[in-house]
């Protein structure tokens, strides 16, 4: 469950850091300094959330080294390599999921503006 949190919040603040960061590359030279300057504010509070967060996986991976030491202990081999395998994979399928969502999103918000246009 832990896992799914943090890989959720990497994603999530990841995301929301491309977007600043796409919304500050497209400031035009005579925006407002107070934009320019809350972009890089948030910017900054993103980046550091983003650390923190990564922090938080590396505590995560530790504590998934110590109970996968322990469930080696009452698995046979074969249980043990299904149980490493999925929670390898669930990291993978947990991103994976999240950007087809936002696939699904962007595809469901063009729609609407063709939609509107039409």
């Amino acid at each position: 469950g832990d896992l799914d949190k943090v890989v959720n919040l990497l994603l999530s603040l990841s995301g929301r850091l491309a977007r600043v960061e796409t919304a500050l590359g497209s400031l035009g030279p005579h925006a407002p300094a107070e934009d320019k300057l809350a972009l890089r504010e948030k910017r900054r509070l993103l980046v550091a959330q983003l650390e923190d967060a990564k922090e938080l996986k590396e505590h995560v991976g530790r504590r998934e080294e110590v109970v996968g030491a322990m469930v080696a202990r009452y698995l046979p081999a074969e249980h043990l390599q299904d149980y490493q395998h999925f929670v390898k994979m669930k990291s993978a399928l947990i991103a994976e999921q999240r950007e087809l969502e936002e696939k699904i999103k962007l595809g469901q918000e063009q729609l609407q503006c063709l939609r509107e246009s039409l």
